[in-house]
């Protein structure tokens, strides 16, 4: 990605939209962050772009101790996507706190610490950690890792391990910041899930975590990763998400929602915000392209103003609403004309 490109990128003019959005009662400037894992704590990006343009940077999850990680390979291709069985590699909390979360409070970012435990005492100390650190915004609890207390399961397909996890980084938590549960799609009922980690303190929900797959090397015979499975991102699992995003808004439409999963584009973004989400986070497509949280941040507020939107707000869970039925001052020249229209409140031409 050129220099040239990126200047053109951060240059850009918005549009007038009110683009801020409330989050656990937090208000960021934008809906735009990135997602956990994809750039570590986001130093790698803010040399091709300003990280404090977006509504926030969301850290890779951080445990404890000190983590080496799985065996390789760790990363594997897949049709519009990819696997990763990084294994959440990490420095530690200790490490984390002294250079990547003092840069981030440096450089004015708004901080969304990604956390990880393999027991619920784990999870309790990493948020006392936490506690009272500048440029902390929010608290996103990756329940997703192994759950070493139940058979090594995973905390988020449990309700009530989820729960215990929730509750036990929200009562150490400082009740100014935000607590987020982010959630796995390999659930049968992923709102079962959301409605437990609410119940439980949770003040909203990332949706959703990598799917779990894995690959076999036809030649070898032998599965590519070194760690035999890994999690699924990219393009391949938007529909997943999505679908997620609105299973949970439906069932809970006052929880706020930080929406991700294939997202690379303006338009993936709006979709995310339709089904129910009140952020996204742009996590994969950096591999390709660096720039690309800026972009889908102008891209979305492109589309907005498009579809006649002057906030953000107004369009969160609006494919939930019902269409409006109304019938046009001039009829079509040809067809049915005595029929009414269905359109969407401030439908608009398809940009994809």
């Amino acid at each position: 990605m050129s220099e040239l490109t990126v200047r053109h990128a951060e240059a850009a003019p918005l549009p007038d939209v009110d683009l801020s959005t409330s989050l656990g009662g937090v208000t960021f400037p934008n809906p735009v962050f990135t997602a956990s894992g994809c750039a570590a704590a986001g130093q790698e990006l803010d040399q091709f772009f300003d990280i404090t343009a977006l509504g926030g940077v969301v850290t890779k999850s951080i445990m404890l101790a000190p983590r080496s990680g799985r065996p390789t390979p760790r990363m594997a291709e897949t049709p519009s996507g990819m696997l990763n069985s990084i294994g959440l590699q990490g420095p530690g909390i200790e490490a984390f706190l002294e250079h990547d979360l003092a840069w981030l409070a440096d450089r004015g970012a708004r901080a969304v610490v990604s956390i990880a435990g393999g027991s619920v005492e784990d999870y309790a100390k990493l948020a006392m950690k936490l506690r009272g650190r500048p440029g902390l915004a929010m608290v996103e609890v990756n329940i997703s890792c192994p759950n070493v207390e139940d058979r090594g399961q995973v905390f988020a397909c449990d309700p009530g391990a989820a729960a215990a996890v929730v509750q036990a980084v929200r009562r150490n938590t400082d009740t100014r910041i935000p607590v987020f549960a982010k959630l796995s799609p390999d659930v049968t009922d992923i709102a079962m899930i959301a409605r437990s980690c609410v119940n439980a303190g949770a003040d909203g929900l990332s949706v959703i975590n990598t799917l779990l797959g894995m690959v076999i090397d036809t030649a070898t015979m032998r599965p590519v990763l070194g760690g035999v499975t890994g999690g699924l991102s990219g393009p391949a699992i938007r529909p997943v998400a999505v679908r997620c995003v609105w299973q949970v808004h439906q069932a809970l439409p006052d929880v706020p929602i930080l929406g991700m999963g294939g997202i690379r584009t303006g338009l993936d973004a709006l979709e995310f915000v339709l089904a129910g989400a009140s952020a996204v986070s742009v996590g994969t497509t950096v591999f390709g392209d660096p720039t690309a949280p800026v972009r889908v941040l102008h891209e979305l507020a492109h589309a907005l103003a498009q579809r006649g939107f002057g906030r953000l707000e107004d369009a969160i869970g609006l494919a939930h609403r019902p269409p409006e039925i109304y019938v046009p001052e001039e009829p079509d020249p040809v067809g049915d004309d005595q029929l009414p229209l269905v359109r969407q409140p401030v439908g608009f031409e398809e940009e994809r």
